[in-house]
């Protein structure tokens, strides 16, 4: 990664400066803006996209809420990640934000390193999602055709291919993919290599969670580990199975967006993936078996 842009909009000069500062280096390519309205101006020039929007909650005029709302109901300008930094941390506030689509936070005054991290984090998940869903778009029509499956993967990259031919299914593959590549690798990492959530969190602050994946996929213990994708086409639904060799993880604390944890640079995949990728999804057993459907009239 490098070289992505991003707007940062707050109504508070000094705030633009400090976020400046913590992202001098990095090598992205930063604009400012001091007004919702100013901003929403600049999403729509067309002469250049933005990857990553850094949005001051509370200004004066269209906050930093209304411009998100906004921007969820352009169909060019709905994919672009948000971190909203914000002093309202009150967890109905910050769960006002999650389903508004802001998926990343930053508490105002922040850790320069946390905001590092978060803009890290958004970057590479949107970069992720782009990169599955022109994916999708390369595969071949045959895979419509398909009536049941069963695969196995065992690395990140297994996943995120499998993921992206699967996708491919069901009535909307963009839709699809990422869902089914967040309950896949959380089969890799949490699952087969026990990468605890707690453990990410660190590696994600320290951009060293591929390397340490890639280091536990060699470890004698995890050689022999494969997680499995069933696939089953019926007449009014396309149903997935994923199971893994893990010792499985309690469900419910990830299946909606829980304020507490949207801090984290990580824990906000499944919430996603049930909300927008399926139409129902339930985690079996121990918790290392999801299953997780897609209805065929879903082409919303």
């Amino acid at each position: 990664m490098g070289n992505e842009r991003i707007l940062v909009v707050d109504d508070e000069p000094f705030n633009l400066q400090i976020i400046a500062e913590c992202l001098d280096g990095c090598g992205y390519r930063l604009s400012f803006a001091e007004t919702g309205e100013q901003a929403w101006n600049m999403l729509q020039d067309t002469s250049g996209g933005f990857d990553l929007l850094v949005l001051d909650r509370m200004m004066p005029g269209m906050d930093g809420m209304q411009l998100l709302r906004t921007m969820k109901q352009d169909q060019y300008l709905a994919e672009i990640p948000v971190i909203m930094q914000t002093a309202a941390a009150a967890p109905d506030q910050v769960r006002e934000g999650l389903e508004a689509g802001a998926y990343y936070y930053l508490t105002k005054p922040f850790d320069p390193q946390a905001l590092v991290t978060i803009v890290r984090a958004a970057l590479s998940d949107a970069l992720q999602r782009n990169e599955l869903v022109h994916q999708v778009e390369r595969q071949a029509e045959a895979m419509r055709l398909i009536t049941s499956g069963e695969f196995r993967f065992r690395t990140l990259q297994d996943a995120q291919n499998l993921a992206a031919l699967a996708a491919l299914c069901t009535p909307v593959p963009e839709r699809a993919v990422m869902g089914l590549a967040e309950l896949m690798v959380n089969a890799v990492e949490h699952g087969n290599l026990g990468i605890s959530y707690r453990e990410k969190s660190l590696l994600k602050r320290e951009d060293r969670w591929r390397e340490e994946i890639d280091q536990r996929l060699k470890q004698p213990q995890f050689q022999d580990r494969w997680a499995k994708l069933c696939i089953e086409c019926g007449a009014d639904e396309i149903r997935f199975r994923v199971e893994d060799q893990g010792e499985g993880f309690d469900s419910s604390n990830y299946l909606e967006f829980d304020p507490s944890r949207a801090f984290d640079p990580n824990g906000r995949g499944i919430a996603i993936a049930q909300q927008l990728s399926f139409s129902r999804l339930e985690y079996l057993g121990k918790g290392n078996v999801v299953v997780a459907a897609i209805s065929r009239q879903d082409t919303e």
